[in-house]
């Protein structure tokens, strides 16, 4: 019977610091050829609205699923997710349903994870100022995410929504800042985690050797990032395929003249296994554009299918 996995089960049973690392082994797989996995297919329902479908197979990890995912940023101002999900595994063996799983905290979750893998082969040793742009979900899976990877002395953050800025810092180690500038100057690592479809990052804000992460924008059209920040960095993605096609912060930059096809330094699969090399020196400044993978997906959703068998989690179907 399959496996019924509610976001509370997926949640007791998804550990950040064990997703990390099941992160970085689905990234090295990814760019190593061992994963089979086309860029998504994305629909539109109107405008910034979108659902998209994910599929992905790791032969050598016996992992077949696929991920259904709705984007719907005007959700958050109805007190809903704006994105929503359910991911789907089967045996590769058999074709047979093995789970679904819920999806959103998943995305969250994993998403986090994967930054903290570039931030673990990125960021400065010494990196100890972390600022974060936005305070909805992800800023909150990236403040439990990255404290696990570099011992941070001061947390800053901003949102323009003033109200659930002061929501999200409150009992917390962590700054508000009046504005985007004043947490991220002289920061060491840089979040962005928003919903903008234009630039909220200034290049003349970053410092020498900061890594940015930007996790938002994943659309052609939509971009996050200062395009002249782009041009400065050494920049990593989680796929090429996927980011000449979705990533506006990349493809928008090109267009603008400031960098070609060839800036793209390498996939984060690729500085993980050490096929690529990552920051070069200290004073460098990096960039991890994060799409999000299909495999990322499955890989999660396995993990807390097994865990979930381990411990009895979940509701088992009936077929």
């Amino acid at each position: 019977m399959p496996l019924w996995l509610s976001e509370s089960d997926v949640r007791a049973v998804l550990a950040m610091g064990e997703l990390i690392d099941a992160m970085e082994l689905a990234l090295i797989a990814f760019s190593a050829g061992r994963v089979v996995q086309p860029v998504r297919t994305v629909l539109g329902i109107r405008e910034r609205a979108f659902f998209g479908l994910m599929p992905a197979l790791d032969s050598d990890g016996s992992m077949l699923g696929t991920k259904l995912v709705t984007v719907l940023p005007e959700n958050t101002a109805k007190g809903l997710p704006s994105h929503q999900a359910a991911i789907v595994l089967f045996d590769p063996a058999s074709g047979a349903l093995l789970a679904v799983t819920d999806g959103r905290y998943i995305t969250e979750a994993r998403t986090a994870a994967v930054s903290a893998v570039s931030v673990r082969h990125m960021a400065r040793r010494d990196a100890a100022v972390l600022a974060i742009i936005g305070s909805g979900v992800q800023a909150h899976s990236h403040l439990e995410a990255l404290p696990l990877v570099r011992d941070f002395r001061e947390i800053r953050a901003w949102s323009p929504n003033a109200a659930r800025l002061q929501q999200f810092v409150a009992g917390r180690n962590v700054r508000a800042c009046e504005s985007a500038e004043r947490a991220i100057r002289d920061a060491d690592v840089v979040v962005l985690a928003t919903a903008s479809i234009t630039p909220v990052i200034d290049d003349a804000w970053v410092a020498p050797g900061t890594h940015v992460i930007a996790v938002g924008a994943c659309r052609p059209t939509h971009r996050e990032t200062d395009p002249r920040l782009v041009a400065r960095a050494l920049v990593v993605v989680d796929s090429r395929a996927a980011a000449m096609q979705e990533a506006g912060d990349i493809l928008l930059a090109i267009e603008d003249g400031l960098i070609g096809a060839g800036h793209v330094h390498a996939e984060l699969g690729e500085v993980a296994s050490g096929a690529k090399s990552g920051r070069q020196h200290a004073g460098q400044v990096t960039l991890f554009k994060s799409l999000g993978l299909a495999i990322e997906d499955v890989v999660s959703a396995d993990l807390a299918y097994r865990r979930a068998l381990a411990a009895g989690c979940g509701m088992l179907v009936p077929q």
